[in-house]
């Protein structure tokens, strides 16, 4: 099935998920929308197509059944070109990688697969997948092609030692972790065999230096600078910020914890 420029679709009851790729042949810059029943397609042009629980209302159904979400949830709004998703509900919207989305604000979406999750307890949520047609990573995959390697960041044996013990409590996957403090990472560093001896000031000073490197150049992260001079909480978030996408992109793995008794 192909689907013509300046048109719309629905999308009915069994069709794929969008995790797979679009359902059908469609112009560049086609917005596929996946919620709890059915969905909708729409070419880029100037639209407005609404999602939530409103059944009857909005173009997508999500989160029908669950009275916490708002019965016009959000709004997917064209341009001509480009597609922006604005949270219009009370709950905020959740993406990987990004902010949450909070009611009245708006985002620009890219090309290529985007989960929008509605929480609404600690074990319900409810998932609207957007797709939009477009240029995006991956080239031809098969069940058998290797796995590709990730973007890893430039660190030496130190930097790795002193973030092992930074993000120790992400490692060993505690409940809402937070980073170590100057003074744990210190301790535990100098009650490692062989290591040498770090003061907070010295740990301090390591990770702001790796900070302002990995905050430019290939794969910069964002969020990890300070624009004054403020400490703790800022600087803490700041270190958090760190810590995830140094997770995310597997330059940090639990393995490494043994580091710290190789000292």
């Amino acid at each position: 099935m192909e689907l013509h420029a300046h048109k719309s679709c629905h999308l009915p009851s069994g069709t794929p998920r969008l995790t797979l790729g679009a359902p059908m042949t469609a112009p560049l810059g086609t917005l596929f929308a996946l919620g709890d029943t059915d969905g909708y397609a729409m070419t880029p042009r100037s639209f407005k197509l609404l999602f939530g629980r409103g059944e009857g209302e909005v173009h997508v159904p999500v989160g029908l059944g669950d009275q916490k979400v708002s019965r016009l949830q959000g709004e997917l709004i064209c341009d001509g070109q480009s597609w922006r998703v604005r949270n219009t509900g009370r709950l905020p919207l959740h993406s990987p990688g990004r902010p949450m989305l909070l009611r009245g604000h708006d985002v620009l979406l890219q090309p290529g697969y985007t989960p929008l999750v509605i929480s609404t307890s600690p074990t319900r949520a409810h998932l609207l997948e957007i797709l939009i047609t477009g240029a995006v990573d991956g080239g031809d995959c098969t069940p058998t092609s290797p796995t590709a390697e990730s973007f890893v960041y430039d660190l030496d044996e130190t930097d790795i030692l002193v973030l092992v013990a930074l993000a120790q409590r992400y490692l060993l996957q505690e409940r809402n972790p937070q980073p170590a403090t100057w003074k744990q990472v210190a301790d535990l560093l100098n009650h490692a065999p062989g290591g040498r001896e770090w003061t907070p000031k010295a740990v301090e000073c390591r990770v702001s230096l790796i900070r302002r490197r990995l905050a430019t150049g290939t794969n910069a992260i964002r969020g990890i600078l300070r624009d004054d001079e403020a400490s703790e909480p800022i600087g803490n978030s700041l270190n958090h910020n760190l810590i995830q996408a140094l997770l995310a992109g597997g330059t940090l793995s639990p393995e490494q914890l043994r580091l710290l008794e190789e000292v």
